[in-house]
């Protein structure tokens, strides 16, 4: 990380009085004018001060978020991209911007962490408040181990700027930096309020369902699963699951809409403002992933992009091999919350216009006056998550409208449904599969909330790890996370990951469009196989081992030439403490 980075973490007190967040529990007067002598003084600064971590320093991350989450994974088709075909560098602008805003998470955490310890504030909110920096702390974390693998430790930015030390730090070994995040993690959990924060903030379970999550993906880490990491996720996911009082949403698709963008079902998110006070507390995902002419902002152009083939092959969705009906009657509700298709309706889009149409948006320009007439997914799916729709949709979910690349849709990072299947893997140990009762009904909450069809006589009485890793995909299909399942497994066994990988349908469908405005105009579906097939000329990505590690930014490596040495061994719980 480059001294300018770290740097930046100071700013932390100025950025974060400018800030407020969409969410009423999160909304402060501006008070620019007060610093660190003067504020953190009293219960309502020190919220207020903690409120920015929800948005702001993750902005940047937005993007990386998808390609490394969705596309090197093959969930996501994004043209010619190089987390597409595995060719991505230390130079890649997303990759920057990824890395630099993990960094700034840290530090910006560490200096609201350190101011708010030393407040007169009742010691209730200086707990909580200080709970919530180290579970953001621990996810950056989670977030740059998973990424870049062996990675530095900053514990404390001023220690590291008064020593000058801030360019000379070595990589810390995985295991240790998981160490570290768990270490983090432990005393948020003595810090935060174990009582259900109903306002989206983090609370106890919070935190404990990253602990679980990370708990899962440690197990791995020293090249064949451990027991006790898997008891530990278990145990900490099913205190979730129990004790937590939350529940999955009846419906999955609500889940992603602005009216909930707080739930029983959002255990950590990001909170996004479309309000206007500062750039970089606003989401910018619609832009990148919606068709143009989606709102009426003109900053759309996600359009050329799109679900990946494999994974729409993943929900049993064969463009050219079935007809509509296969799709819309789909009984997984998952798979058109998740991609626009031919004959895909949303009656919560475009409420103006009387629902949603997505043929109709593509072809009609009395309908939509925007209207390219032509399919610009080259894989013939768009995506429905990370949408908010058109401004009215905005001001009828959130109370306001967007504005330019500003939404206020939150973005799930955590979700409850993650903590049900992290149980039922976790629950499995080393054998790959389990009966026990309790871990098939949470793998069964998850997929009968999917296929509301199912009945009790549908339960299985035995699950497997396949069954799990399939509906972990499925389940959280766009939300940044197949990628870190990827590299979680490959610790352990990188030769499924790189079979799986080189394996998938990344490419597009040539001649859909002829296919898609004929369905459109005559309700007849056509396949001619001679001008309408899936591209194959593009070969399989070269996935080895090494690919599971994103390269560090090429500029940290001139700052910083320890980055590319040999990772050292650090004794975390016996250096750093809190």
């Amino acid at each position: 990380m480059k001294f300018n980075q770290l740097k930046y973490s100071v700013l932390a007190v100025a950025l974060s009085f400018g800030i407020s967040s969409c969410e009423d529990f999160l909304d402060r007067p501006t008070v620019d004018s007060y610093n660190t002598d003067n504020y953190y003084l009293t219960d309502d600064q020190c919220i207020s001060g903690v409120n920015y971590l929800y948005n702001s320093p993750w902005y940047d991350f937005q993007r990386g978020f998808i390609k490394a989450g969705e596309v090197l994974s093959g969930n996501y088709y994004w043209g010619s991209s190089p987390y597409l075909n595995f060719s991505v560098n230390g130079t890649d602008e997303d990759l920057v911007n990824m890395s630099y805003s993990l960094w700034a998470v840290i530090g910006h955490a560490n200096t609201v962490y350190d101011n708010i310890q030393g407040s007169p504030a009742s010691q209730a909110v200086k707990n909580q408040c200080m709970g919530e920096c180290l579970t953001w702390k621990a996810m950056a974390y989670f977030y740059l181990v998973r990424s870049f693998g062996d990675v530095p430790i900053i514990h404390n930015n001023t220690d590291e700027l008064v020593n000058g030390t801030y360019n000379s730090k070595y990589k810390v070994l995985k295991a240790d930096v998981y160490e570290y995040i768990i270490m983090t993690l432990e005393k948020a959990l003595e810090l935060l309020p174990v009582t259900k924060n109903n306002d989206g903030r983090i609370d106890y379970y919070c935190a404990e369902a990253l602990l679980a999550k990370v708990y899962l993906t440690r197990a791995g880490v020293s090249g064949s699963l451990n027991a006790d990491d898997l008891s530990r996720a278990a145990s900490y996911a099913k205190d979730v699951i129990d004790n937590s009082g939350r529940q999955l949403l009846s419906n999955y698709s609500d889940v992603f809409r602005l009216a909930n963008n707080v739930s029983d079902e959002s255990l950590i998110a990001w909170r996004w403002t479309a309000e206007g006070n500062t750039w970089t507390s606003q989401n910018t995902l619609q832009s990148d992933l919606a068709v143009e002419g989606f709102d009426e902002f003109g900053d759309c152009w996600g359009g050329w992009n799109g679900m990946s083939v494999d994974l729409q092959e993943a929900f049993g969705v064969r463009l050219l091999e079935q007809t509509p009906d296969a799709w819309i009657n789909n009984l997984d509700t998952r798979c058109l919350a998740t991609m626009m298709l031919p004959g895909a309706t949303y009656d919560y889009f475009w409420t103006d216009h009387g629902g949603f149409n997505y043929l109709r948006f593509i072809y009609d320009d009395t309908y939509n006056t925007a209207a390219t007439g032509t399919l610009q997914s080259a894989t013939g799916a768009n995506t429905v998550k990370h949408l908010y729709g058109n401004a009215q949709d905005h001001v009828n979910g959130a109370g306001h409208s967007a504005a330019r690349m500003e939404n206020s849709l939150a973005t799930h990072i955590l979700r409850l449904s993650d903590v049900y299947l992290i149980y039922a893997e976790a629950m499995m140990g080393t054998a790959g599969q389990t009966s026990d009762a309790s871990a098939i009904d949470a793998y069964f909450a998850v997929r009968r909330r999917a296929i509301p069809s199912l009945q009790d006589s549908d339960r299985p009485s035995t699950i497997t790890w396949e069954d799990v890793w399939k509906e972990r995909r499925l389940e959280l299909a766009m939300e940044g996370d197949r990628w870190y399942d990827y590299v979680r497994v490959s610790y352990y066994n990188p030769q499924f990951c790189i079979n799986e990988l080189t394996s998938q349908k990344r490419n597009g469908f040539v001649g859909l469009n002829d296919l898609y405005q004929t369905y459109f105009e005559s309700g007849s579906w056509t396949v001619d196989a001679s001008a309408m097939y899936y591209d194959d000329t593009t070969s399989a990505p070269n996935v080895t081992t090494s690919s599971f590690t994103l390269p560090f930014p090429t500029e940290d490596v001139v700052f910083n030439p320890h980055l590319m040495e040999d990772p050292i061994h650090e004794d975390v719980r016996s250096l750093y403490s809190y």
